[in-house]
């Protein structure tokens, strides 16, 4: 039976696929997080370091700005074993930003930027070879990016969005077999044109995990 990772616990340090790493009152220690992605050596999240920052906070990273030519961050993951069994995941996040801060999609600036939670079968192969490897945020489930703090919490018994098309509830053999077979989990930022084809700032922002969790 999956147990609930609360907060700074053994269990939660267990989850996760690294052995004997500190694991921080948020989750996973800044240094578990990977930014990417990185598909055959390039880094997709342009100008980006390859993990968080640790802060007094929690695990963050900055936006780049002010528009996409000085960058994009597209996947923000952390590897896990197996999430079969597993009932939700919840990530309560903050960002920090001056009033007026804009956060937009960088292969459509006139479209909203949004962050989705996420879910990595292994053995993804970032192909159409892998149709059903990827899953997204459940539609309408995707939170448009501004200042303040905020929760997004799913259940995984909700219709995730794979990437090629279709969604746990058309597919669901594809699903149960990316819960069994979990490599990486995390979030996302995109919008309309992909759920992880990366955003950018207008000015200086910062975002912050406060909580991740598995339950």
């Amino acid at each position: 039976m999956f147990k609930q990772l609360t907060i700074g616990s053994a269990i939660l340090a267990a989850a996760f696929t690294l052995p004997n790493t500190a694991v921080n009152a948020a989750g996973p220690a800044a240094s578990e997080w990977s930014i990417g992605p990185i598909i055959r050596g390039r880094n997709y999240s342009v100008n980006m370091p390859r993990t968080m920052q640790e802060t007094r906070d929690g695990p963050a990273f900055d936006f780049p700005y002010p528009a996409a030519a000085n960058g994009h961050v597209h996947y923000v993951t952390v590897p896990v074993r197996s999430l079969e069994g597993a009932k939700r995941i919840t990530l309560t996040y903050r960002i920090d930003a001056k009033p007026g801060t804009r956060f937009l999609e960088q292969e459509n600036p006139a479209g909203p930027a949004t962050l989705s939670l996420y879910i990595q079968r292994a053995g993804d192969r970032w192909t159409a070879r892998t149709p059903h490897h990827r899953w997204y945020s459940p539609a309408g489930r995707d939170l448009p990016l501004s200042p303040g703090t905020h929760t997004v919490s799913i259940s995984l018994t909700e219709p995730w969005i794979a990437m090629m098309g279709g969604d746990a509830s058309s597919l669901p053999q594809a699903f149960d077999a990316a819960l069994r077979e979990t490599s990486q989990i995390g979030f996302t930022f995109g919008g309309a044109s992909g759920r992880g084809h990366g955003v950018f700032a207008t000015a200086p922002a910062r975002f912050t995990v406060l909580d991740y969790r598995i339950e």
